[in-house]
């Protein structure tokens, strides 16, 4: 995998677990850490908050979910691409 299949893959589903990412690339999650920082250092992405929801699938472990989220360089939009409807 490289950086811009990762950077692509978030840009597509907006905002997922670090575990989401591990899954899809079939990685570790501490080799995805290093380019998610980049990409952060970049301003393509930023880290969400503890406890802040995914919107997936609620298979993750929601207690303590590491997410991340899609910036639009050119407007700093980070909408996302669905609204997330929370029980």
């Amino acid at each position: 995998m490289i950086l811009s299949q990762l950077r692509d893959y978030i840009a597509e589903r907006r905002r997922l677990s670090l575990q989401d990412m591990a899954n899809h690339f079939d990685t570790d999650a501490e080799a995805l850490r290093g380019m998610l920082a980049m990409l952060e250092r970049k301003g393509r992405v930023r880290k969400l908050a503890a406890g802040s929801a995914c919107g997936g699938c609620c298979k993750c472990d929601q207690a303590s979910p590491e997410l991340y989220e899609w910036v639009d360089a050119a407007t700093g939009d980070t909408k996302l691409a669905t609204p997330i409807t929370l029980p």
